[in-house]
This record gives C-alpha cells, sequence and structure tokens, in this order.
C-alpha cells in the first residue's frame, strides 16, 4: 500500500542529505512503526510521502498512486493526524471541523453527519461539539483531530503521536481503533510515537531512522528477538539474596542478575543458590522491550 524507493532530500548545497537512499515497502491492513531520534530525517521523509516536500531523488507511491505525478489520486488514499493537532482549525467547532474535512474529501452531507456522530460519541465529544476547537484541552484538540482523519475512512493513516495527551480511556480508545482499522477494514496505519511501549503493542513490524537512513526494517517480533540477551538471565528468590549475589531486593523477594557464558551454568547457579537455602520463585532469560533496542540502534557507532 507504501511503496518507497530510493527516497533521497538534499537542502540546498547541504553535503550530507537529509534522506539518503530510503525504500520501505508496508503491506495492505498492517500497522507499520516508523521511528528515529531528532534529526534522523523520519519528518522529511513523512512531508516527501505527503506531498508537502519534492524528493531529490526516488518516488513514493500511495496505493499505486505517485506522490508527485499524481498528488490528488495519491492524497485521497491518505488520512494524517499530526503532532500538536495541526490538522484541525481552532476557530471551528468540532462538528464544523469534522463537517469541513468530509466535504473536502468528497463525502456527502448525510454520511458525513452519520461518521461524525459516531467518532465524537465514541470519542466523548458529542457534548461539546458546538463548541470551538480553540477552547479545548490538548487532549481534546487530539481527539479532533483523530477523527478528522479518520471521517472519510481513506485506507492510509498517518498517525502521528496520536495518544499524546490523551487520558487513559482515550488512549485505549485509540489503540483499539488502531488494530480495528488494520485487523477488520485493511485500513494501512503508519505510527509515528516516541511512546514505545505503544508502538511494541500495535505494530506489525519497525523501521529505524538515524543520520539520514534506514538502520532497521524487520517484523517487530523478529527485531526483539534479534537484540535478545542469550547470556543474561533474572532469578527471583524469596526473602534476601544469599551472599556472594549481587541483588535487588523489594517486598520481600531479591532478584539477581546473572550473566553466563553458556545457558548450561544457569543451573550451576541455582546449584550455588540452593546450597546457601534460597527459594527461588522464577528464572527469566531477559528480554528487551522496544525502547531498549530502539537506544541500541541509534547510539551504536557509525560505519559511514
Amino acid at each position: 500500500m507504501i511503496e518507497i524507493d530510493a527516497l533521497t532530500k538534499v537542502y540546498g548545497s547541504a553535503q550530507t542529505p537529509a534522506v539518503d537512499q530510503v525504500s520501505l515497502r508496508v503491506p495492505a491492513g498492517s500497522v507499520f512503526g516508523f521511528l528515529g531520534p531528532n534529526g534522523a530525517g523520519k519528518t522529511t521523509t513523512i512531508k516527501m510521502m505527503a506531498g508537502l516536500l519534492t524528493p531529490t531523488s526516488g518516488r513514493v507511491r500511495l496505493g499505486g498512486h505517485d506522490v508527485v505525478r499524481r498528488r490528488s489520486a495519491a492524497m485521497a488514499q491518505f488520512g494524517a493526524v499530526l503532532e500538536g493537532s495541526r490538522n484541525v482549525y481552532w476557530s471551528l467547532s468540532a462538528w464544523q471541523n469534522l463537517m469541513y474535512f468530509g466535504r473536502l474529501k468528497g463525502m456527502r452531507k448525510a454520511r458525513i453527519k452519520e461518521r461524525a456522530g459516531d467518532l465524537l460519541t465514541e470519542l466523548g465529544l458529542w457534548e461539546r461539539r458546538d463548541d470551538k476547537v480553540g477552547g479545548f484541552s490538548r487532549g481534546m484538540q487530539q481527539k479532533v483531530a483523530i477523527a478528522a482523519a479518520l471521517i472519510a475512512g481513506p485506507p492510509i493513516v498517518l498517525l502521528d503521536e496520536p495518544t499524546l495527551g490523551l487520558d487513559v480511556e482515550a488512549t485505549h480508545t485509540v489503540k483499539r481503533w488502531i488494530a480495528e482499522l488494520a485487523r477488520e477494514l485493511g485500513t494501512t496505519i503508519l505510527l509515528t510515537t516516541h511512546q514505545l511501549d505503544v508502538v511494541q503493542e500495535l505494530c506489525d513490524r519497525v523501521a529505524v531512522m538515524r543520520q539520514g537512513r534506514l538502520v532497521s526494517d524487520l517484523p517487530t517480533r523478529d527485531l526483539l528477538a534479534s537484540f535478545r540477551e542469550r547470556d543474561r538471565y533474572e532469578i527471583r528468590v524469596e526473602g534476601a539474596a544469599p551472599p556472594g549475589f549481587d541483588a535487588v531486593t523489594s517486598e520481600g523477594v531479591s532478584t539477581i542478575s546473572v550473566r553466563v557464558r553458556d545457558p548450561i551454568e544457569v543451573y550451576d547457579v541455582v546449584e550455588r543458590l540452593r546450597a546457601h537455602g534460597a527459594v527461588m520463585e522464577s528464572l527469566t532469560q531477559v528480554q528487551p522491550d522496544l525502547e531498549d533496542v530502539f537506544l541500541a540502534l541509534v547510539n551504536e557507532p557509525s560505519h559511514a
């Protein structure tokens, strides 16, 4: 659904491209995490995808339509929630915003009203539908931005920090929507956020940019597995840890972190604990989360 081929962007006379030969494929109905630290080139890539910047070279196709050559057709495939609620008009009410964006997408008035009512009700904004968005809290403005992006049911949706400023209930609603849009309606979701727990929970695949280049593009499960610490284990024992073991004790349980050269050595550690009379509660291999993986990818030494 999203095809990016050798995408490159050089600003003016800059020696280093802001985006350097990036290629990606995002299939229909998937949730794709697109990550990178500030200055990595992620925002520039998104702007080229949205037709806001012209690539120096390479191309982007959305739903088979080239963003440069067939911009109108490509943009008809695309809805966006931009960080900071930048895709809604603060001088209009929530209802007026949805009516405007629905008509902009070519929807019939009756269908817009039906769809807007459903979205505002589910997001808890129905009672405030006639209030100007400028008077809303940041979280409420974000809800209106989400509704505006979804009003026409586009096949591709860019979600830039979609849960920023939302309360727990609204965050749960948005995450449920993301899953349902992809799994049940076949919507392709491009998710960018600094809330990596959301990415790990929802995304089928994750790409990471650094210094204008793509440094990883893998299914989420494979990406996490590739950083699994095969030599580190955590052992939880009742009470204080025996002498000679470094541990963190909390609420009557000690967690001992152990590094081994060979997994079979863990059995030796367990026998030593038993010899000291320790009562073991659990033994687990340390699993990295996406934050660990992200930091490793963006901080590893450059080989350029």
